[in-house]
């Protein structure tokens, strides 16, 4: 019996990791809708400063606070695939809230870099273990809540519905 090669592994999760960040892949999609700008670069980069540090959601936390937490979840995610240690105390990954226009910049950028950081971990990897591919996979997952979590926060309402 053989397993799935590494090179589908690589495929498939290189594909779900740039829907979850570039957008979807064309007429079809894994998890996000087929509207361009869906994915999480989409997403944030026409967001004001305001839209960024404006409190909401369970625990009155930000979209810049979902972003830092997401930039230092993917750099665990690139750690562990690269093999080396990683924490899992992500608590002090929301340390932030209100950005000033420098600060959302270097966020956007941040999330740029550990998401391209984490697709090089994921294409390079040669050998595809369990923990290998719950690391990636856990990573997909987390990146499309924290994305669902943004995008229902900038989702408009309905007054008639409250």
């Amino acid at each position: 019996m053989t397993g799935t090669p590494p090179a589908v592994t690589v495929s498939l999760v290189t594909r779900m990791l740039r829907e979850a960040f570039e957008g979807p892949p064309g007429p079809w999609t894994y998890f996000t809708d087929t509207s361009p700008g869906t994915g999480a670069f989409g997403t944030i980069d026409g967001l004001s400063v305001a839209q960024a540090s404006q409190q909401g959601g369970p625990g009155h936390t930000t979209i810049a606070g979902h972003i830092n937490h997401l930039s230092a979840s993917l750099a665990l995610s690139t750690r562990g695939l690269r093999g080396e240690s990683t924490s899992r105390d992500r608590g002090g990954s929301w340390t932030v809230a209100a950005v000033d226009d420098a600060g959302w910049a270097a966020l956007r950028a941040r999330l740029r870099r550990e998401y391209e950081s984490l697709r090089v971990a994921v294409e390079t990897r040669a050998v595809w273990d369990e923990d290998a591919l719950g690391v990636a996979l856990g990573a997909i997952a987390h990146a499309a809540y924290h994305l669902g979590a943004i995008r229902q926060r900038l989702a408009p309402r309905d007054d008639d519905d409250s």
